[in-house]
């Protein structure tokens, strides 16, 4: 799982057949039946569902949720599951829309549950970008801002400073590649295997319970929550900017806890983006990265500062790799790599143990179709798949268009990428893109079985090969984080795309609506993302320094990675090397115990790739996220149903609200309109000196 983007895992709820594949009675199916709802309601042609009206809603929302997926990026990294607040504001406004053109009497064309997946599908993929084009990870890594602090490989040919023009370039050419590579196994995936992708059958549950009479009720109470949250958290963020006139000052720098834990990153910051993220990510990530804190900040941190002049000379910048940082930042990385590795192996695992079994149960059962356009035997199913089925398998994408859009591009791209990087020959591109398919059918395989996507694992693979394989001396760190992003944006893009079939499947809508809506989505995000990130590049002149308000964590974590894969174990300080055996040993032994004991005791055991966030980060953000779900449990304790309702509504209002705020503050940043007060904190003994320097 990458847990730079973490994904909702709910189990398939309306799964026809049990473990061991066996019918369920016809009553019970009957009984459940959500197709036979919507029996009276005519599906649309698939060029019907593709209205000019959703890809509008779509670009509203795409830019809104791009500001909230680029502002995570660049704080900490963390980037839950938008899904949910995508489905329920693309009703909200197309639903206002249609309403007002109904009682005018100028409504053409009714708003249907397709049209909202067309909505759904087109927003996840253009904020997706922000997050796959690595603005906050591989993309930022590359400039010379993060290079000057690491220290090692920092000539011109490994670095380069982000402009709108390479960066937009550089996404069309290698984000469309992952949509043609797994095109042609939609059929395998959705009908012969049956994947589950929880994420997809959580959207498609979501939107057709928002197309029923009772479904639309809740989502109106739904909207008007999030509409109070998100104006809160935006006026709170407006009010917040007034004290931030300076270094260290405002809000997010209180020392909640006392002036020496504001020293170690333990500190409440009053981030309404923290708090609303640890509203929807699980309890047990929320502990792991409290648990991570206090292990490294708490403990590991000020146990080798005691060793100063000892493992690593006392003069030494606290910026400096070869100091403190460095053991913060490749301990971290030992254990994003220990989990990683595991998890990689895990899902790898799974997918040639499914695949082995889907084979065998053809071979014994030659009627079951693996290839092809035969439909499944019809009557075996309950009426929502046959249904399902029938319109799934109606609108084929062929798959010589798949074919031949997959070598045009790749073709495109290996003769583009070496004119924007030039570290990176055409070779180097040619060889990932023939290995690029494989995975990225285990990625879109992995993914249907656990709902986890490890496109970062996949980069960071693509880092030691290429990066080892071009060398240092010949710019092999840029190469490394260039061929990052090209197997990112592969993987993650086929995995995306999978799980957008298997909501169309369960909304009726058609497979080709859902690829021309990834499709704009991802063409869209190509543009927005970089704009965005732009924006912050120009507003913030300390973006990307440590202890910034910005400070992209990842972008020094994915650099000092390629600088590891081309100089070796050479860049780490003393005794660095035997800590990180240890912690990457410590994520394998952890991830195992959490395995071996079952999903009644693992919810008790932390999260190592969760852990390692806060090794170089610090707490705090931590902090809010336990507020969070803190107020989430108290709620549920309360009011249960009102919880589970409302609680992902609140949530992503208190995202939205501080992450839209971003847009007017980066204006004023950029206008030279600067916070009127600084408040900021200091010790008594400080204060006394500061009184008697202003008054002598």
């Amino acid at each position: 799982m990458a847990m730079e983007r973490t994904s909702s895992n709910i189990s398939r709820e309306d799964d026809q057949q049990n473990g061991n594949g066996e019918k369920r009675s016809t009553d019970a199916a009957e009984l459940e039946s959500v197709e036979r709802i919507f029996e009276s309601k005519k599906v649309p042609p698939w060029q019907n569902q593709l209205t000019l009206r959703a890809f509008v809603v779509s670009f509203i929302l795409g830019i809104l949720f791009t500001f909230i997926v680029m502002k995570l990026n660049l704080t900490t990294g963390i980037i839950p599951s938008l899904n949910v607040s995508a489905g329920l504001l693309g009703f909200f406004f197309v639903k206002t829309w249609t309403k007002f053109l109904d009682k005018s009497g100028l409504l053409k064309q009714p708003f249907t549950r397709q049209e909202n997946t067309v909505i759904q599908t087109c927003v996840v993929a253009t904020s997706g970008i922000a997050f796959s084009g690595g603005f906050g990870s591989y993309l930022f890594g590359m400039s010379e801002i993060i290079a000057k602090q690491s220290h090692e490989a920092n000539a011109e040919q490994n670095t380069k400073n982000p402009s709108l023009v390479w960066m937009i370039a550089f996404l069309f050419v290698v984000s469309f590649l992952g949509l043609f590579s797994v095109v042609p196994l939609r059929k395998i995936m959705i009908i012969d295997f049956k994947l589950i992708y929880p994420s997809g059958t959580a959207t498609a549950h979501l939107i057709n319970s928002f197309h029923t009479p009772q479904g639309a009720k809740l989502a109106k109470k739904q909207v008007r929550a999030l509409g109070k949250f998100f104006s809160f958290s935006f006026l709170w963020g407006f009010f917040q900017w007034f004290f931030t006139g300076g270094d260290g000052c405002g809000f997010s720098s209180f020392p909640t806890f006392g002036l020496k834990a504001y020293e170690n990153k333990f500190f409440f910051d009053f981030s309404a983006t923290y708090v609303g993220v640890g509203m929807i990510c699980p309890y047990l990530i929320n502990v792991s990265l409290l648990v991570g804190s206090i292990l490294s900040w708490g403990i590991m941190w000020p146990l080798i500062n005691e060793k100063k002049g000892d493992w690593y000379p006392a003069d030494l910048k606290s910026s400096s790799l070869h100091g403190l940082q460095g053991y913060r930042v490749f301990i971290g990385i030992a254990m994003i790599l220990g989990d990683g590795l595991y998890n990689f192996v895990k899902v790898l695992g799974h997918t040639l143990y499914g695949l082995y079994h889907q084979f065998k149960d053809h071979r014994f059962n030659p009627n079951t179709p693996i290839t092809g356009n035969s439909p499944p035997d019809l009557p075996s199913l309950s009426y929502d798949d046959q249904k399902r089925t029938r319109l799934f398998l109606k609108d084929q994408i062929p798959v010589w268009i798949a074919i031949t859009g997959y070598l045009t591009i790749a073709i495109v791209s290996a003769a583009t990428l070496p004119h924007i990087f030039h570290q990176l020959k055409w070779y180097y591109i040619a060889t990932i893109y023939i290995f690029a398919p494989a995975l990225a059918f285990c990625n879109a395989y992995g993914c249907g079985l656990t709902d986890w996507s490890l496109a970062s694992t996949y980069g960071k693979l693509a880092i030691f090969v290429i990066g080892a394989w071009v060398g240092g001396e010949n710019g092999g760190v840029l190469a490394g984080l260039a061929a990052c992003g090209v197997m990112m944006n592969i993987v993650a893009t086929a995995s995306d795309l999978t799980q957008d079939f298997k909501t169309g499947y369960m909304t009726l809508a058609s497979p080709r609506s859902m690829f021309v809506s990834q499709v704009v989505g991802t063409a869209m995000g190509c543009v927005i993302s970089p704009c965005v990130f732009w924006l912050f590049y120009k507003a913030f002149d300390d973006l990307g320094i440590p202890g910034s308000e910005y400070p992209a964590p990842y972008a020094l974590v994915y650099r000092n990675m390629a600088i590891l894969g081309v100089e070796g174990f050479s860049a780490l300080p003393s005794r660095c090397l035997m800590l990180c055996y240890i912690c990457f040993a410590f994520a394998i032994f952890v991830n195992g115990i959490r395995d071996s004991l079952g999903n009644n005791w693992a919810r008790f055991i932390p999260i190592p790739m969760a852990m390692a966030i806060p090794f170089y980060i610090g707490g705090y953000f931590a902090i809010d996220m336990c507020v969070g779900s803190l107020i989430l449990y108290i709620w549920s304790r309360v009011n249960k149903a009102k919880a589970e309702a409302f609680g992902p509504a609140v949530a992503s209002g208190l995202i939205c609200g501080d992450g839209i705020w971003t847009l007017p503050s980066s204006i004023l940043a950029l206008a030279g309109v600067n916070p009127p007060i600084c408040m900021k904190f200091l010790s008594r003994s400080s204060n006394i000196k500061v009184d008697k320097f202003l008054n002598p």
